[in-house]
């Protein structure tokens, strides 16, 4: 098993110093609170996620979704506003974890989430049915070529998975039950598109 361990951040680092918003639901122009440093949590791009979300748009609603690697949690609040049910947040940084749920208790969604202090692939291999799943790990590190044979078999039919990584990362055409589906360049982002196939 890979050993991805706790994101470390620098003594100058604070919470706090970028601000990003959610896009539009019920949260619509709430700004979020995230960490400074690319090395810590590296928020998406307003640009990158507004396509995204473009791309997810009739797939929300009433869904129960994973944001692993979450980060600020900016993905899967932003899916919360647009109607999700329900949705884990899964963070190995205690710091982070913390922004996470000051940014989802500020939005209204106690109730609809969970934060998980955790290891990204332990999570995975064992937890339960999501509907979409948001990976977004450090760039460069392989990390969701790890992730995508573990987390394949826990998803519902028809489960959606969006990656993001570098422009310059290649991901493969079918993991398991998932292929992808669609994979658009944002500058140096990449976002790509699985959907799991119940015929394999």
């Amino acid at each position: 098993m890979y050993n991805f361990g706790e994101r470390r951040y620098p003594p100058s680092v604070s919470a706090g110093m970028f601000m990003m918003r959610v896009i539009t639901g019920s949260a619509r122009g709430r700004r979020l609170e995230t960490l400074a440093g690319d090395d810590v949590t590296r928020p998406t791009a307003e640009s990158v996620k507004e396509a995204l979300f473009s791309m997810l748009q009739f797939e929300i609603e009433g869904k129960r979704v994973l944001d692993l690697f979450a980060g600020s949690g900016q993905m899967g609040i932003e899916a919360l506003s647009r109607g999700a049910a329900f949705c884990d947040f899964v963070e190995n940084n205690k710091r982070a974890g913390a922004v996470v749920e000051r940014n989802a208790e500020k939005c209204g969604f106690a109730g609809r989430y969970r934060l998980i202090l955790t290891d990204a692939q332990s999570f995975a291999a064992s937890c339960g049915k999501y509907d979409i799943v948001f990976l977004d790990p450090p760039y460069g590190k392989g990390l969701i070529g790890v992730i995508l044979p573990v987390i394949e078999s826990r998803l519902n039919d028809h489960a959606l998975v969006a990656c993001e990584t570098s422009a310059k990362e290649e991901l493969p055409e079918n993991v398991g039950s998932l292929n992808q589906i669609k994979s658009r360049r944002y500058g140096k982002t990449k976002i790509t598109l699985y959907r799991k196939d119940i015929n394999r």
